[in-house]
């Protein structure tokens, strides 16, 4: 099971270190994830990578990178894979919703991007989505038929944007880590509902089952805070955002995430 945060571009730099400081705190004070069953990694912006490499050295958490080019050479203000190796870096999102609307990122970039970081031996954290919100998607009620049919439909446009993202090469889908993140949820007051995001996964997970890779981690972004995760099925984490800016609720998640694979 998967912990994880991004800071996207909202600390500084002194503020980056101060929290990098807390979430080291939080991990140190939780012995149990020396065991490996929850893995814990944050994301913090391109300047903090090798401070953040110091910070965290020694401790079970993995860092990672908001985003990388697709090769070496003259690529004017990337940063690619091979770099980001050598500073440390274990995960690199990529095709992130922000990334493909405003920056014109295709499926054709973003595979590019994934393979460049699985041959530098870097995790890709490949971020899928559906843009609108069907039936019962959201907090309300809404009848199990139409809900369930709009988390198939979700399913099957988030399969489309692996195959997309991998050129259908399911060998190398077998090493990413899937970050489902509803765009319409990305910054919303609320996750998409618990129901709703389990359902996805299940229906996903039975269309990777035909490559053999049903236990492809997946795990859920998108207003995701402490709470949510214990009242998800077939999800294998958390990918939070502005609520794990506070390092408490990190470290909420944490142990909800401990709680749950001591169940398992």
């Amino acid at each position: 099971m998967y912990v994880g945060v991004s800071t996207k571009m909202y600390l500084g730099y002194a503020d980056s270190l101060r929290w990098l400081g807390e979430l080291r705190s939080e991990v140190d004070a939780r012995p149990a994830l020396a065991a490996g069953r929850v893995v814990p990694f944050v994301i913090p912006s391109f300047p903090m990578l090798p401070a953040a490499a110091e910070l965290l050295a020694g401790s079970p958490v993995l860092l990672g990178a908001q985003d990388c080019g697709w090769a070496d050479g003259p690529w004017t203000g990337e940063v690619s894979p091979s770099l980001l190796a050598e500073l440390g870096v274990r995960v690199v999102e990529i095709g992130h919703a922000e990334r493909r609307r405003h920056f014109g990122e295709d499926d054709a970039m973003i595979g590019l991007k994934v393979k460049a970081a699985d041959d530098a031996g870097i995790i890709p954290l490949l971020c899928v989505g559906e843009e609108t919100a069907g039936p019962g998607a959201g907090t309300g009620s809404a009848s199990e038929t139409p809900a369930d049919a709009a988390a198939e439909a979700a399913a099957s446009f988030v399969y489309g944007q692996i195959e997309a993202a991998t050129g259908g090469d399911w060998a190398l889908a077998s090493r990413l880590v899937i970050a489902y993140e509803p765009v319409w949820a990305i910054g919303a007051a609320e996750p998409a509902s618990a129901g709703y995001v389990s359902a996805v996964v299940h229906h996903l997970r039975g269309r990777l089952a035909a490559h053999g890779l049903r236990d492809l981690p997946i795990i859920y972004g998108g207003s995701a805070k402490p709470g949510l995760l214990p009242t998800l099925d077939s999800v294998s984490g958390l990918f939070l955002g502005r609520f794990a800016h506070d390092a408490a609720n990190f470290g909420k998640v944490l142990d909800e995430a401990l709680t749950v694979t001591a169940a398992d």
